[in-house]
């Protein structure tokens, strides 16, 4: 997981982003009563392509943005990997954010992620 490693953090870090209350979640957190409703999933490790997603309740879309895992990086390698892929990751995040979400029907939704997933 990405915010296991102080590369990660320092990523995040160095762009600005408050990591103070940032952690790595159990998916079982949204799977809990009284967890807040997921529209969507998104996958983005590629090592977890070909892994079967865990129940997500209310059936959210699921969508892979593959990386590959920066951590695999050489060692005099690893803060740049984290870089570039957390720059991948709000590259993509901001086509997201860009979509109409509240107009888009599901299959509508689906095609936008999977278009962003191709950019």
């Amino acid at each position: 997981m990405l915010f296991r490693s102080p590369f990660a953090l320092l990523a995040l870090r160095e762009a600005g982003i408050d990591v103070g209350e940032v952690r790595s979640k159990s998916w079982d957190e949204f799977a809990a009563a009284g967890a807040p409703p997921l529209r969507v999933v998104i996958t983005v490790c590629d090592s977890a392509a070909a892994e079967a997603c865990p129940y997500w309740p209310g059936a959210p879309l699921q969508v892979h943005w593959g990386y590959p895992d920066p951590s695999h990086a050489a060692e005099a390698d690893k803060a740049r990997a984290f870089e570039l892929t957390r720059q991948a990751i709000g590259y993509r995040m901001l086509q997201l954010l860009a979509l109409p979400l509240e107009t888009l029907d599901r299959q509508e939704l689906l095609a936008a992620l999977n278009a962003i997933a191709e950019s």
